[in-house]
Order: structure tokens, then C-alpha cells, then sequence
């Protein structure tokens, strides 16, 4: 499997973000239970709304298959979704990633 590091950038609309943030997280939380996403939160304050997220997965494709079917993503709120292969090599996460 290969490790993907993925960058959500957010609409302005808090309103819906607030709303349907508590579907986005089970389906998250659905992911992660399956082993797909291995980290995910979002920016601090004083950054663009967004995230980051680190993802597990055969392929871009599956990847961006899945955040297809994120609830924010099919609200509006995830204005883009950037996905870039990565190789976690140094830290004390490292051994739980790869």
C-alpha cells in the first residue's frame, strides 16, 4: 500500500462547514477505522481553512474516489483536494505509517 498525504482547502461557508462537519468526521472516522486514513485534522486558525490528511491506499484513484464520498466534499465545503504520493521516512509516527 502506499502512503498519500492529501491538502483540503475549505469554501468560506462556515455555516455549512458547522453543519455537516459532524457526518464528515464519522465518515472519516469510518476510514480510519479500516486502516485507509492514518492522521487527518485540520489548520490552525491562523492558516487557510483546510486540512491535511494522511491516507492509505492502493492508488491516486482509490484516493480521490474516497474523498468523492466525503460529506464535505459532496456539500461544497472541500473547494479543492490536492493528493501527492509521500514516504514518510523520520519521526516516531514512521513505524505506525509505513
Amino acid at each position: 500500500m502506499t502512503i498519500y498525504a492529501v491538502t483540503y482547502r475549505y469554501s468560506d461557508d462556515v455555516a455549512t462547514r458547522d453543519r455537516v462537519r459532524p457526518e464528515h468526521r464519522e465518515y472519516l472516522r469510518g476510514l480510519a477505522d479500516r486502516g485507509v486514513i492514518l492522521l487527518s485534522g485540520p489548520f490552525g486558525p491562523d492558516e487557510p481553512a483546510g486540512a491535511l490528511l494522511i491516507f492509505r491506499g492502493e492508488d491516486e484513484a482509490e484516493v480521490a474516489g474516497l474523498i468523492e464520498k466525503d460529506p464535505f466534499k459532496i456539500t461544497g465545503v472541500i473547494t479543492s483536494a490536492e493528493i501527492a504520493e509521500w514516504t514518510p521516512l523520520i519521526g516516531p509516527l514512521v513505524s505506525g505509517i509505513s
